[in-house]
């Protein structure tokens, strides 16, 4: 007889969180100590639900690295006694978060599952149940006694995508997520669809590691037409900047004004790496493709090819954290570790 699959669930803030006091209208915390009193649909699912909440649950647009390393070590300090792994969290940032956690995980082999909603669990036509209890089944799903999924996910609206490929894309609509350039791992509907030749297998000779050093001297830089030279000057001179994303036009592209160029190449001298992403919610960069990359190619700006926003910079915190060294920053950098890249 096999033993029953034990999930922890992670509760740190967030809409989904939230229940309705239809007497007052106020909104509380829900208490997730009684969530199958509240949740009874939660007992049909094979599978044991321990519950942990922040002390201090936050609205995710106060998420920043030291919460990243309050989930990454609850997970280490229950990754034996756990089958897997869901992180209830705010829409706002949870993409930043996810993708995070999944280079904070190294040689994960458990499904580690974020989710949240856009109505609060208690209201009447919320998105909460369905996102919490599928993101519980998938954390639970096994196959031939290994888990099904043995990465960092973010569950939907009835998709599950690899966690580092997400954006949110929507502030009003259930659909708040979305993949552009990766497919969905899972999909919900009257059964959960696999596809298995998008998820990620682990090497299982390799021990579960987590990192929790995160180094914020990073930086967005987003193009845009009339950007000028003291703006960008004000972002490159920062002495504490050790590297920036810049954002760039479709494939890469960016201005040839010689300042820009030199403002980018004196950064880059002090010893900043700058990545480029493409600002179109999806696409890859493609360096030297057009005229107006080619200088950026030159520089040997690190080449972001189809990775998020919220992927490079969390990427850049993990690297920068890890003391990556210089002359190698820009080959790993490149390679995908989490595939959060092609």
């Amino acid at each position: 007889m096999s033993k029953q699959t034990n999930i922890l669930l992670i509760y740190t803030g967030g809409t989904i969180g939230m229940i309705k006091d239809y007497k007052s209208g106020v909104l509380k915390a829900f208490n997730f100590k009684k969530l199958l009193k509240n949740i009874p649909e939660l007992t049909q699912l094979d599978c044991h639900i321990d519950t942990i909440s922040f002390d201090k649950p936050i609205d995710s647009s106060n998420m920043n690295t030291s919460h990243w390393v309050l989930i990454a070590t609850i997970i280490e300090e229950h990754y034996e006694s756990h089958d897997g792994f869901v992180v209830l969290h705010g829409s706002d940032t949870m993409s930043y978060s996810a993708s995070a956690l999944s280079f904070m995980l190294e040689n994960l082999t458990k499904p580690v599952i974020f989710t949240g909603s856009q109505l609060p669990i208690g209201d009447l036509r919320t998105d909460a149940k369905e996102n919490l209890i599928t993101s519980i089944q998938i954390a639970a799903l096994k196959h031939k006694s290994k888990a099904v999924v043995q990465e960092v996910g973010l569950y939907f609206e009835y998709k599950l995508y690899r966690a580092n490929r997400t954006t949110k894309i929507n502030a009003e609509h259930f659909e708040a997520f979305d993949s552009l350039n990766f497919p969905p791992l899972i999909e919900s509907g009257v059964h959960l669809n696999v596809n298995n030749e998008y998820l990620m297998r682990s090497k299982r000779t390799k021990k579960f590691r987590v990192h929790k050093k995160m180094d914020t001297n990073v930086a967005i830089l987003k193009l845009f037409p009339g950007i000028n030279e003291t703006i960008v000057n004000a972002f490159l001179e920062e002495t504490s900047l050790k590297a920036l994303v810049i954002e760039t036009y479709g494939s890469g592209n960016a201005p040839t004004s010689s300042w820009l160029v030199k403002a980018l190449k004196s950064a880059l001298k002090r010893g900043v790496h700058i990545v480029s992403v493409t600002q179109c919610s999806g696409g890859s960069v493609i360096m030297g493709q057009y005229a107006t990359s080619q200088q950026l190619k030159k520089l040997k700006l690190i080449n972001g090819k189809d990775i998020t926003t919220e992927a490079a910079i969390t990427k850049l915190m993990y690297l920068l954290g890890s003391s990556v060294s210089s002359q190698s920053f820009k080959t790993i950098f490149e390679t995908s570790l989490r595939g959060e890249m092609q």
